[in-house]
């Protein structure tokens, strides 16, 4: 193999290397962001439930009066 195959070659694996970190920093990224919408859905439905578990109270209370 010539030095001018292995200067290539080197190249295209530069290149390669660059695009992996690339694609793993927009993973990262997104995982980052799934990661807080999942929280802020757990909160949401907490929220909700909660706000159910009070309704359900209040019409017991009135069945009881």
């Amino acid at each position: 193999m010539e030095l001018k195959d292995l200067e290539a070659k080197i190249d295209e694996l530069i290149q390669l290397i660059e695009e992996l970190e690339k694609k793993s920093a927009l993973t990262e990224a997104d995982r980052d962001s799934l990661l807080r919408e999942r929280t802020r859905l757990i909160e949401k439905n907490e929220m909700a439930k909660n706000k159910v578990e009070a309704m359900i109270m209040r019409l017991k209370a009135l069945e009881q009066d």
